[in-house]
């Protein structure tokens, strides 16, 4: 299979101010993911590629579905991540951010890859004020509050402050 991401970027590198636009729906396969979160079947891609001194910017928009539960709760969200592109490609990599053009070919599915595996949440949340479940039974709190007494919370200087206390009375 071609990769449909796969620039000749040989005019673009003759000129500075030359432009080109990637304008194509992928295959979400192309990617080859490997999470589970990822929804979409095909992925948007639209990109500006302008050459300018040192390379090549690729600026746009990027967007994917995922599906995922609430950190919190647990109940099932879904959402579209939208991540913002602005990045630069070059022969000579002397950017540490920049990506590498291979002779005369760029190629942007790693790039595209990478941003949007960054953009999915971590913690996705079903609302964001979701009060989550009850630690001691598991209530869903959003529901209705539970009758567990609340668990005191302990921190990791409680130790230290009960040396303290028993160094200052020495």
């Amino acid at each position: 299979m071609a990769n449909p991401l796969l620039v000749n970027v040989a005019e673009l590198t003759r000129r500075a101010g030359s432009e080109k636009l990637i304008d194509v729906a992928v295959d979400v396969n192309h990617f080859d993911f490997d999470d589970q979160r990822v929804t979409a079947t095909e992925i948007p891609i639209r990109l500006h590629l302008e050459s300018v001194n040192g390379g090549i910017a690729v600026r746009g928009e990027l967007s994917m579905e995922w599906s995922d539960q609430c950190s919190r709760c647990l109940k099932p969200v879904q959402g579209v991540a939208t991540t913002v592109v602005n990045e630069l490609y070059q022969q000579v990599v002397t950017d540490p951010d920049a990506y590498e053009i291979v002779g005369e070919q760029l190629d942007l599915s790693p790039m595209v890859r990478e941003v949007l595996l960054l953009e999915l949440p971590t913690l996705p949340l079903c609302a964001p004020e979701c009060p989550g479940l009850c630690t001691v039974c598991g209530a869903d709190l959003a529901v209705a509050p539970c009758n567990c007494a609340p668990v005191e919370k302990s921190s990791p200087w409680d130790a230290l402050d009960a040396l303290k206390g028993r160094l200052s009375n020495d």
